[in-house]
């Protein structure tokens, strides 16, 4: 028997059952049975097998030896007691030597464990100090790169990288300065336990989102508030869904606050119920956003982006317009011509700061914040538009 089922043993205690009906045996012609009564003679170490109808010493029982055949030591350990009518046995084997050598080792064993268990609480108490410095340290640097939009990888983080990417470098950094961490990160962490992974990066952006999300609604404490969502495309071609929350704070002041981006596979109106772009989608009276949702809850309204209302009333007067058209389909060719080749584009750039310059000397043109600085451009689309700061 192992250690672990010995204790386990020791731990439950001798088998004792109290209102077992015990079976009567014959003794020169007398009916005798195991009496319950004795139990309480020899809690710690009597006890009895149901299925044997025999009794044990539990101690014995566990820490068998060589000796125990001794003395008739191997009746109560591996033989069984069936001799009621000899209870003074009992009291004879509860005094043996081998008995009390057995019992010995049981109370040996507890003490181990109470002295492995206390170690162990020791130093699983510092771990857990330590484990939570790691933690610790790993939210700081999130919440720094969080707060100054910065990304946390790069698409090489092993030992010979000479950049591995914010997250490690700020943590690297960090360690280097402060002595409380030093020696309990990266390298001097254990393998399994450092809190570095990608995973565990993306855990703790995850509780951020959350914490700060609760903030904004205890700050909003019930009231109105104003969802501003739109979609557009990334640099992968994805079409992300940009969610931001607007509403008046308890000193009156206008707030937004970016809630966070969703990936959507498609923008028709029930998966932006889901989880907006294009007016049908969102304003169709029948298979809109808008009325998707007013069918479950009659208290939101909707308010389409002016902008973008705008934006789509322009184009559909333009379309009318045979010069404007022309005008627009010019700008579209000279865009493709010129943002397919880095040589044409600093061409086209180097030609109109000379006649920006030009123009400057001549006292035609202003210069100042968003007059006449150097832009990029930019695809034409329906639902697209753009501004300078």
């Amino acid at each position: 028997m192992n250690v672990l089922r010995l204790e386990e043993y020791l731990r439950r205690g001798p088998c004792q059952p109290q209102y077992h009906k015990f079976p009567q045996r014959d003794f020169s012609g007398l009916k005798r049975h195991f009496n319950p009564k004795w139990f309480k003679g020899y809690l710690n170490w009597l006890e009895y097998s149901v299925i044997e109808d025999a009794a044990y010493c539990l101690y014995c029982y566990l820490f068998q030896d060589e000796g125990i055949h001794q003395g008739g030591g191997d009746v109560f350990s591996s033989l069984g007691f069936k001799s009621w009518h000899k209870k003074n046995r009992l009291d004879m084997h509860g005094s043996s030597s081998i008995h009390n050598q057995a019992k010995r080792k049981c109370e040996d064993l507890l003490k181990q464990k109470q002295l492995i268990q206390t170690s162990f609480d020791r130093q699983s108490s510092q771990t857990k100090l330590e484990y939570k410095i790691r933690l610790k340290t790993s939210i700081e640097v999130v919440r720094l790169l969080l707060n100054q939009g910065l990304v946390f990888r790069r698409h090489r983080e092993d030992e010979l990288s000479l950049n591995k990417g914010n997250f490690l470098e700020i943590l690297s950094w960090y360690a280097e300065r402060c002595n409380k961490i030093c020696d309990l990160v990266l390298k001097k962490a254990p393998k399994n336990d450092q809190l570095t992974s990608h995973k565990i990066q993306k855990d703790i952006i995850i509780a951020c989102k959350i914490e700060t999300v609760k903030a904004i609604m205890n700050d909003l404490n019930g009231d109105f508030f104003v969802l501003l969502v739109d979609e557009s495309c990334d640099v992968s071609c994805k079409e992300q869904l940009v969610i931001v929350m607007r509403y008046v704070n308890r000193w009156g002041s206008v707030v937004e606050h970016f809630i966070g981006i969703v990936h959507v596979r498609n923008i028709t109106a029930l998966c932006l119920k889901k989880c907006y772009d294009r007016a049908s989608n969102m304003q169709g009276d029948l298979r809109g956003l808008k009325t998707l949702i007013q069918q479950e809850s009659k208290s939101p309204y909707s308010i389409h982006c002016f902008a973008h209302q705008l934006q789509l009333t322009l184009v559909a007067v333009s379309k009318k317009c045979l010069e404007v058209g022309e005008l627009v389909l010019l700008v579209s060719n000279v865009l493709n011509i010129v943002g397919g080749s880095f040589k044409r584009m600093d061409d086209l750039r180097e030609s109109q700061a000379e006649k920006v310059q030009e123009a400057l000397d001549m006292g035609e043109l202003k210069t100042g914040r968003s007059l006449n600085q150097e832009l990029g451009l930019a695809r034409a689309a329906d639902t697209r538009w753009g501004f300078a700061l």
